[in-house]
């Protein structure tokens, strides 16, 4: 057995002074104060150590007498020796860096700690407490019991054929996209399914239409292939197109989120659609239809998707499960034109493997068994909810002093606070005390027309919980 894959143990430093069992007890010391190992992990036994590292198990007997004589190790006979659960405060750091330190970076709404819960007011990420965990580890223990041999080869880079179809049927039903599952391609997330459309059909130095204020994880993308970013501004109807047209009238492509804007929420008018849609035919571009969370509309009908509006067939559409489902899927999905089906289909071997043809093949079953759009359902229901507390306690802490803006729809709402400085001030203070609201004008590439506070609601499992959020917030803001 080889030691755990966190015991941070190098080579050792046989020709130095410290002896080698000294070593080994520093090593793990300072592993367990630095939070790679936390109270209760088990560490390889002695004897495997030994045999990893390349000494006598003396050597290891050594060091762990004296780690478990300063209280670091624990002995458990059979079940082996783990960090010790008692171990004070004050012998260890926390496993993960503090949520406020790692919130404070750019981008960190959806790259905070990778193993961590999220923190309060994190955007972007759905209700886990509400997940359907039972029915999910059901679909998952029967696919694990049928695998087969030919279940653990490669699978198609576009993606497991089930999932194709239930996606491809699921969007004619639900969004108004018809399309054939042939078009249909899986990917290991929307930045992935924008990298493989950058390859297909963007060259170096191609101009790019992409919303302002926006979302810079995409942006990053298409930058990386070399694209020219074109800021084009975000107003009440949606993406002003004419300014796009004074800007880069010939971009090769338009990235556009038309059912909630990222970040603003607003959704595009039918007007500006089809004025959208006739720049694209009029221009030869491509439009890519971010999606991100058309399914949870809280007022009013819902938009059709601009796909459904496309004459032309110039709509990329794409989906992911990331808010959906939950984000440790990887999975997201495209669906092309069929004049692109090759293209795409080409680059698709040529750059991936394809996503775990496991992991696909439960959500093609949680799917096809009607699972998902119950999920669906209920979490439009559950976040209604969740959005009208979490206003309700913005009202109550802050009275007149918050100015709060209630789209359509989307998983997070804008607060704007005049009273307590400009919003990078308001999110520095609420990061440093663990909560990851975030700045509006951070999400601009040039002077920021806007100010505000983005927080998410989804993950605000009670009123009293939100309520006590609510106040933190205000506390921190009081500074």
């Amino acid at each position: 057995m080889k030691a755990p894959p966190h015991t941070p143990l190098p080579d050792l430093e046989r020709l130095q002074g410290e002896p080698l069992y000294r070593q080994i007890y520093r090593r793990f010391r300072d592993a367990i104060e630095q939070g790679l190992l936390a109270p209760g992990d088990r560490v390889a036994s002695a004897r495997s150590l030994a045999s990893e590292l390349g000494v006598a198990r003396g050597t290891v007997d050594l060091a762990y007498s004296q780690l478990m004589g300063e209280g670091y190790f624990l002995a458990r006979g059979q079940a082996g020796t783990v960090v010790s659960p008692r171990l004070p405060a004050a012998a260890r750091m926390p496993r993960r860096p503090a949520q406020a330190a790692v919130a404070a970076t750019p981008g960190a709404a959806a790259m905070h700690g990778f193993d961590a819960a999220p923190p309060p007011f994190q955007l972007g990420m759905p209700a886990l407490d509400a997940f359907p965990r039972k029915q999910w580890l059901r679909l998952a223990a029967r696919r694990l019991r049928a695998l087969n041999p030919a279940d653990m080869a490669y699978g198609d880079p576009a993606g497991y054929w089930p999932l194709r179809q239930a996606i491809a049927a699921y969007l004619s039903v639900s969004r108004g996209a018809a399309c054939e599952p042939e078009q249909v391609f899986v990917t290991a997330g929307h930045r992935a399914s924008l990298a493989l459309l950058a390859r297909a059909l963007l060259a170096p130095g191609d101009p790019v239409w992409v919303e302002e204020p926006g979302f810079a994880p995409p942006c990053e993308v298409l930058e990386r292939h070399g694209c020219r970013l074109v800021p084009v501004p975000v107003d009440g109807e949606g993406l002003v197109v004419e300014a796009g047209r004074q800007r880069a009238p010939r971009a090769r492509m338009a990235l556009v989120t038309p059912s909630h804007q990222a970040p603003l929420g607003v959704s595009m008018s039918l007007a500006r659609r089809a004025e959208l849609l006739g720049w694209a035919a009029q221009a030869g571009a491509w439009v890519v239809e971010d999606d991100y969370d058309g399914e949870y509309h809280y007022a009013g009908p819902p938009l059709p998707a601009l796909k459904s509006l496309d004459a032309h067939d110039r709509v990329i559409y794409t989906g992911s499960f990331s808010k959906v489902l939950y984000p440790g899927l990887a999975l997201a999905y495209l669906v092309a034109p069929a004049t692109l089906v090759q293209s795409c289909g080409q680059a698709a071997v040529a750059w991936s493997n394809g996503s775990p043809k496991l992991v696909q093949a439960i959500v093609a079953d949680f799917m096809a068994e009607g699972h998902f759009s119950r999920h669906l359902k209920k979490m439009r229901q559950l976040y209604g909810r969740r959005r009208r507390l979490l206003a309700a306690a913005l009202r109550q802490a802050f009275g007149e002093g918050a100015e709060i803006e209630l789209a359509q729809g989307g998983m997070h709402l804008i607060v704007r606070l005049p009273g307590y400085g400009d919003d990078a001030e308001q999110a520095r203070r609420a990061q440093a005390a663990g909560l990851n609201a975030q700045p509006l004008s951070a999400r601009y590439a040039g002077d920021a027309a806007r100010q505000g506070l983005l927080l998410g609601f989804t993950n605000l499992a009670s009123e009293d919980e939100t309520l006590l959020r609510v106040r933190q917030l205000k506390r921190a803001l009081d500074v």
